[in-house]
């Protein structure tokens, strides 16, 4: 298939092929706290301790979180679809009702994960629709030890059947 002849549905369906651990970024916008899902996140560096996670321009908590300068990852484990869930929505309310606590960082801890990475803003680069956000880590806190939540051809595990998302 050639680029020229591509949409956005044959992509996402090709790399939805790659299995993907789901995050949640979160940070403060002054007062309140903000996040989203997010499944791109990776390790960059061990020296200096560098992630990266990608973040949608048209998303309405990158902007404030990024105006912070301070974030968290909170890897989900397989239970937490929830979270996903509640962060993967457009509602603003995702943080009502959710026993969540605020950081030595001064960013959200979200409840349960897997593990979190207390980071600030190193560098972050435009890239087509999204920014590509690196990230110097600051803590980095392992507390569970659960199996990951893993997004895989547009569902939650990786036993989804063959059948790809439609277009």
């Amino acid at each position: 298939m050639s680029i020229e002849s591509m949409s956005q549905a044959e992509m996402r369906n090709a790399l939805g092929q790659f299995a993907s651990g789901v995050t949640v970024v979160t940070g403060m916008d002054g007062a309140d706290p903000v996040g989203f899902a997010c499944q791109s996140f990776a390790s960059v560096s061990l020296d200096p301790p560098l992630v990266l996670f990608c973040a949608d321009h048209r998303g309405r908590s990158w902007p404030r979180i990024r105006a912070s300068r301070r974030f968290t990852i909170n890897v989900l484990h397989e239970d937490q679809t929830d979270l996903c869930s509640r962060f993967g929505s457009r509602d603003g309310r995702k943080f009502d009702e959710l026993d969540w606590e605020i950081s030595k960082w001064a960013t959200p801890a979200l409840p349960g994960v897997l593990m979190r990475v207390h980071a600030e803003t190193h560098e972050t680069h435009p890239a087509g629709d999204h920014d590509v956000v690196i990230g110097r880590v600051l803590d980095l806190e392992s507390l569970a030890g659960e199996r990951p939540l893993i997004f895989f051809r547009g569902a939650f595990g990786i036993d989804t059947p063959a059948t790809l998302l439609s277009a």
